[in-house]
């Protein structure tokens, strides 16, 4: 009795725990990248539960159907070689999943690693996103603003953000919008995204970088072309420049709220040289921007 009512209060919390639990930011994609990489993580989640399932169930037909039996003391069991059959199918069957989800992996790895599927023709938005000790800085080197702790981003366009780090490495997360890629200090690294739904998503540092690492997060806006448009706009109209010096406050270790600029800080301190995992339109692009920022 007491372990039926121990039994009923363990299921009535468990119940009680997972009704306040908000549904997984990676299982709810907003964009092509995120909405690939969840596909995955379910996909994997179901093989996982059937090889469960079905060991379970080979299990209790093992346990049941040889069982122990009433026997003779002097009953000795017949002696038996290894079972060809048997072998086969716990080697066979563990390769094929390996080898299912590798193919899986690797083809969704070049699949997000790319300009999102539908975007090939259209300009993206080139974004520098670097961090510090413990804030994120968003230059647009096109639109001539940036941001400190949040991202306005168009819906339906191509993002190619170029992540660097002004201290420990890092790495810039979006959840909902595709997985997680490193910043370091001495090399350029490329994430390409893309946001099909206008909404407010979260952003942080998922990697561990000092004392600061749990509040280095930022907030990111999706809004229409045309909104974004507006906001640039906007900043240009209101926002205060972008100093040398400034910039070298902004550095200082420590947490801040919202800020916006107008010019960025790559005209004065521009980003490492070396870049990884770069096309060469890519290349085509930053020597563009290396141009105008030279026409500036």
């Amino acid at each position: 009795m007491k372990f039926k009512w121990f039994f009923l209060m363990l299921i009535i919390t468990i119940g009680t725990v997972l009704t306040g639990c908000e549904p997984l930011l990676v299982l709810d994609p907003k964009g092509p990248q995120a909405e690939r990489l969840a596909g995955d993580i379910m996909l994997s989640m179901w093989v996982m539960a059937f090889i469960v399932v079905a060991v379970c169930a080979i299990l209790v037909f093992m346990l049941f159907k040889y069982r122990a039996s009433k026997q003779s003391d002097d009953y000795e069991p017949p002696h038996i070689e290894g079972n060809p059959i048997v072998e086969a199918v716990c080697v066979g069957i563990p390769v094929i999943i390996i080898i299912f989800l590798s193919i899986v992996s690797v083809k969704s790895n070049y699949i997000v690693e790319a300009t999102p599927q539908g975007y090939e023709d259209k300009p993206p938005l080139v974004v520098y996103a670097s961090s510090s000790n413990w804030k994120w800085h968003f230059s647009y080197p096109e639109e001539g603003i940036e941001t400190v702790n949040y991202l306005y981003i168009p819906t339906d366009r191509a993002l190619e953000f170029k992540l660097y780090s002004h201290g420990p490495i890092t790495s810039f997360w979006i959840p909902q919008l595709g997985g997680q890629k490193y910043a370091m200090a001495d090399m350029i690294t490329t994430l390409h995204l893309a946001a099909d739904v206008p909404g407010e998503y979260m952003g942080r540092n998922a990697n561990f970088s000092g004392k600061g690492f749990a509040e280095n997060i930022f907030d990111v806006t999706a809004m229409p072309q045309s909104d974004f448009d507006e906001w640039v706009e906007e900043v240009k109209k209101r926002a205060e420049p972008l100093t040398e010096e400034k910039f070298k406050e902004l550095l200082e270790p420590g947490h801040l709220g919202r800020m916006t600029f107008t010019g960025t800080h790559l005209d004065f301190s521009p980003p490492p040289e070396h870049n990884h995992g770069t096309t060469d339109s890519d290349h085509d692009h930053d020597k563009m921007i290396e141009a105008d920022h030279s026409a500036h």
